[in-house]
């Protein structure tokens, strides 16, 4: 480059450019100059392609940049200087890299972004040097079209657009596309800003997606299976880059629409003395948009497996039978052993409510004189009955209650049996009785009787009339035959239960026509029937559906309950109103303690469309009620254990009241928490008392049975009738029984006496006392009493004379009545004067024994007469008590009570009047009279001195 501008040079100053010399005329030459020499405009393309990288200042320019002049090799004529962008705030800047080639670049002056412009497009031109320095003779070239694309980087990751997606389906359906998930990216480039794919990150779910975003599923659905799928799905661009966080896709499964029952529990607790409990608060039917014309709802409680076919009470029968109001004089043939009544000893016992089960093998023989031998033509058979289809082809008589002869011939007199699924009752007249052809069997065919439930049986006889009602219900027999009358025999007979006696027709006696089934409160009540209202009762259940607020039903429902309340029917024409209604069914058991277990429901359902009759079918709807155990409740008896009572109180006309402080209580254990809520000990257990009633209690003898010739047990029988309880009484004891409350049983039990004619023999008496509740369910604790007598003691005359004569008043012991005085002589040989006095001495002696005798008998005399009167002061517990006198009281306290000082003067004066009588009667009468007013004026202190602590006294 310099040697051609040298070669210029000599040119330049030959035309006298360059020369300092000429002023002005030097511009103007230069002017002229450059005119002549830069004669052409710089020469660029018209358009130009360029790229440049976002976040980088270089651009790649298609074709580069590069400005030619046609004027080179002149200096600055032919050179570029500049190149120039015409725009408003354009990002870049061309520069000139080499003014003589006419290269120049194009570049960024800052950061360029993709994402806030893709593309610049812009117009440049190129400069060339002109005549020198001065821009002002600069040639430019023409405008050039410059487009420039900016080249993406994929810096952002794709984002869905919502955080979450929801969808549903039905169950049993395979879909092309449930839902469509869709993710964008905020990169510029369609290589960087497209997803290119999704895919589902949770393993193991029966879903898949598409490029497109598109979920299905890949297998049926099942709601029973899983009620909802929640699954995370991702997205990734074109260049691969996944999404910055997944979504969530939720899947709610719907059961395909099934007509049914929504919104119940499979297991409803009851706890006991909850009252009446909603079994379906919440229910409705769904009728999957059928247009229903009436409906009709059916609820069953099924209890046949609880009990005798529900949940009933489980007092005896007899307490049963009072309860309800029944006639007096019913006798129990099934009874619980006892030793009074035994017969059911060897019986197989089903369980605690006294069922008994016969197996074909076994039967029971009824002692003597328990039911007498003429029933009248009034009479009762009541029982509790399960039973199914008897064995065999050719079935046999199956035996419940017969009356048979005991020896030599094989005649029924009445039975009650089953055969063929048929109950017969038989009935065979005597002679004396009837002479003409009279029914005799009366049969009755029912499906209840195969069933293997529990049914409840009454036959009411008014001869010629026989009624059957089972389970509350009449029913007349369907066939009945006549017979004659037995002849007439003395031939005993046997009464028997779950078999028939066979006395004659065989070698030897023995039971025939076995029962095989279940029995329970078989009972006979002769010369009166039993009213529907007394059946109704007996056979009532404790526990049953029930209907909260009746009023609020609705209108159009109409409702019917079965007579035991275990079948609930309910009919409506608005599916509202029946949902209404079926929350408004509920189970209530009214026992306290109610048999824990499950009792099964069944709700089932028949639905009606307009113009058909049937539309649509409802699946029964099966649950159960889980009744909880009640608390157990313990029953105490308290009160006295041991006192002692003169023995004349034993042989008085009242006796002797056993349990006069007797109490009764029951409790049950409640856990208590803690009261710092911060502590971690234990919860402590707290008894609080509760209430309820008692079926029996028990009185028995310790020690031997009572021996009726000499003592007894006695209860006025206005005090049971009073309280609604009767009582048996034995040698083995006393035995009150009959529902009632615990406070009835304490008022019976504290007005129970013990009377002994001949307490002179007995030393004390031990008796027991137990109580229970549900017939034996709960039982009491064993209460103990033992009752001693207090003897008089007894001297002799001749030691009460010595008594009175030797010993010095104040040296008077109690506790020593039979204490002897020893006379010392002064000499061995008895003078004259001692002769004299012995004999004065004996003399004295017959005469006061003689008072004393007289005393006596006055004293037992007037004794006998006050004894009742004093009965009621009598009664104390001297358990503890203990009285000693002390011998030196009268000259240790001179000051004590006016009481005691003309206490003993009178026991004084009633001695000295005792010794002075000597066979004059008015003498003896002043005795008396005094001894009658002592025991009037020390009624109360003698009472006292009746009784002593005689624990350590040997017998």
């Amino acid at each position: 480059m310099l040697p051609g501008r040298l070669c210029w040079v000599p040119l330049l100053l030959a035309l006298g450019v360059g020369s300092g010399r000429g002023g002005g005329g030097d511009s103007r030459r230069r002017r002229l100059l450059a005119a002549k020499v830069n004669k052409h405009k710089p020469w660029i393309e018209t358009s130009y392609h360029g790229v440049i990288t976002e976040n980088n200042d270089t651009v790649i320019l298609d074709p580069p940049l590069v400005a030619l002049d046609k004027d080179a090799p002149v200096p600055f004529a032919g050179e570029i200087c500049a190149f120039k962008i015409h725009g408003q705030e354009l990002p870049f800047e061309a520069v000139v890299l080499n003014q003589t080639s006419g290269e120049g670049r194009l570049r960024a002056r800052g950061a360029i972004d993709c994402e806030l412009q893709k593309e610049y497009t812009f117009i440049i031109q190129a400069y060339d040097c002109g005549a020198g320095t001065r821009a002002a003779a600069w040639k430019k070239s023409h405008k050039a079209v410059v487009h420039i694309q900016v080249k993406d980087v994929n810096e952002f990751a794709p984002t869905f657009k919502e955080p979450a997606y929801k969808a549903v389906v039905t169950e049993g359906k395979i879909y092309d596309s449930i839902l469509q998930v869709e993710a964008v990216d905020e990169d510029c480039s369609p290589q960087y800003s497209q997803i290119c794919n999704y895919e589902i990150v949770t393993t193991d779910v029966p879903f898949a997606i598409d490029r497109n975003g598109n979920i299905r599923n890949t297998e049926k659905l099942s709601y029973d299976k899983q009620h909802q799928y929640e699954i995370l799905v991702t997205a990734y661009d074109c260049g691969q880059k996944p999404a910055a966080q997944d979504t969530l896709v939720q899947v709610d499964v719907k059961p395909v629409c099934k007509p049914g029952w929504q919104d119940w529990t499979k297991r409803i607790e009851y706890q006991p003395g909850s009252g009446s409990v909603p079994l379906f608060p919440s229910i409705h039917l769904e009728t999957c948009d059928g247009a229903v014309s009436s409906i009709q709802i059916t609820t069953e409680l099924q209890t046949n497996y609880i009990g005798k076919g529900c949940d009933r009470e489980t007092y005896s029968e007899k307490s049963l039978q009072k309860l309800c109001g029944a006639s007096s004089g019913i006798i129990d043939l099934l009874p619980s052993p006892s030793a009074a009544m035994n017969w059911t000893a060897g019986l197989l016992v089903d369980s605690s409510e006294m069922i008994f089960k016969f197996d074909g093998r076994q039967g029971a023989k009824i002692p003597d004189g328990i039911v007498p031998k003429n029933l009248t033509d009034q009479f009762t058979i009541t029982m509790w009955m399960k039973h199914g289809p008897s064995p065999g082809v050719r079935a046999e008589k199956e035996t419940i209650l017969c009356n048979s002869d005991k020896t030599e011939m094989n005649r029924h007199h009445y039975a009650l049996y089953v055969h063929n699924c048929r109950l017969v009752f038989l009935l065979r007249k005597d002679f004396d009785q009837a002479d003409t052809f009279r029914p005799a069997e009366f049969h009755w065919k029912l499906d209840q009787i195969c069933d293997k439930e529990w049914h409840y049986y009454v036959i009411n006889v008014e001869f010629p009339v026989v009624t059957l009602y089972m389970d509350g219900a009449t029913y007349e027999p369907y066939l009945v035959t006549n017979d004659w009358p037995i002849h007439p025999s003395h031939i005993a007979m046997q009464l028997t239960v779950g078999a028939c006696w066979q006395g004659g027709e065989v070698t030897k006696p023995r039971f025939a026509q076995f029962f095989h089934g279940s029995l329970a409160s078989l009972t006979i009540r002769p010369g009166k029937m039993e009213s529907q209202k007394v059946i109704s009762c007996l056979q009532a259940c404790k526990e049953g559906l029930d209907l909260n607020s009746l009023e609020s039903l609705g209108q159009g429902i109409k409702y019917h309950f079965n007579p035991s309340q275990s079948v609930l029917v309910m009919e409506g024409d608005d599916i509202g109103n029946i949902n209404h209604a079926l929350q408004k069914v509920s189970y209530i058991n009214s026992r306290q303690f109610p048999t824990a277990g499950v009792r099964r429901l069944k709700v089932s359902s028949k639905v009606q469309c307009f113009g058909e009759d049937v539309c649509i079918s409802i699946p029964d709807l099966d649950t159960y009620v889980m009744v909880l155990q009640a608390i157990e409740p313990q029953i105490t008896l308290r009160g006295t254990d041991r006192f002692w009572r003169p023995a004349a109180q034993f042989a008085s006309a009242r006796g002797v009241v056993l349990f006069p402080d007797i109490k009764i209580v029951s409790t049950f254990t409640k856990a208590e928490a803690p009261g710092d809520l911060r502590a971690t000990a234990p919860k402590s257990a707290v008894l609080e008392e509760m209430l309820h009633n008692l079926d029996f209690c028990d009185i028995l003898v310790l020690g031997g049975d009572l021996d009726p010739r000499e003592e007894c047990l006695e209860l006025n029988h206005s005090e049971l009738h009073q309280r609604h309880l009767d009582a048996t009484n034995s040698t083995a004891g006393y035995s009150i029984y009959g529902v009632g409350s615990m406070s009835r049983y304490e008022q019976v039990l504290r007005h129970v006496r013990y009377r002994h004619w001949r307490p002179a023999t007995l030393e004390a008496r031990r008796f027991r006392i137990k109580c229970s509740e549900l017939n034996g369910r709960y039982s009491s604790n064993e209460f103990n009493l033992e009752v001693s007598v207090l003897h008089e003691v007894r001297v002799s005359d001749e030691e009460h004379v010595n008594h009175l004569i030797v010993q010095p008043p104040f040296l008077q012991s109690v506790h020593h009545p039979e204490s002897r005085v020893s006379v010392q002589h002064s000499s061995v040989v008895p003078s004259i004067s001692t002769v004299v006095i012995i004999i004065s001495v004996c003399m004295l002696v017959f005469v006061v024994a003689m008072g004393v005798y007289r005393a006596r008998i006055a004293h037992q005399h007037f004794t006998q007469e006050t004894e009742a009167a004093k009965e009621a002061e009598m009664d104390w517990d001297d358990s503890a008590l203990t009285i000693t006198v002390n011998p030196m009281e009268k000259h240790e306290a001179p000051g004590r009570g006016e009481d005691e000082t003309e206490e003993e003067e009178e026991e004084v004066e009633e001695d000295i009047s005792s010794s002075s009588s000597d066979s004059d009667d008015s003498d003896e009468e002043e005795v008396e009279e005094g001894t009658g007013r002592g025991r009037h004026g020390q009624s109360g202190a003698r009472q006292a001195q009746l009784e002593w602590d005689d624990s350590t006294l040997p017998y």
